[in-house]
């Protein structure tokens, strides 16, 4: 197994970390472990962007909107010299 250093970690995210391990009967080793493994754990389970707008704005009853038809003529652009 690997092993971590944290450096520069605000004295507060510290205490914070402290208080929750000695909340759930952890040490503060073993609270970090839990909450990266939770964290990462969650990530890349297949919710893009895409999905997580839609599951957002899906709890709000969607959106129905009059998309306009794109009618404006297409230009070509020629790169000859």
């Amino acid at each position: 197994m690997a092993s971590l250093t944290i450096r520069n970690l605000d004295d507060s995210i510290k205490e914070l970390l402290r208080i929750e391990a000695a909340h759930n009967g952890h040490s503060m080793e073993e609270e970090a472990r839990l909450i990266l493994r939770k964290s990462l754990m969650s990530v890349g389970k297949g919710r893009g962007l895409g999905s997580r707008i839609h599951a957002r704005f899906a709890q709000a009853g969607g959106l129905d909107a009059d998309v306009p038809e794109r009618n404006a003529p297409i230009r070509t652009v020629e790169f000859d010299e």
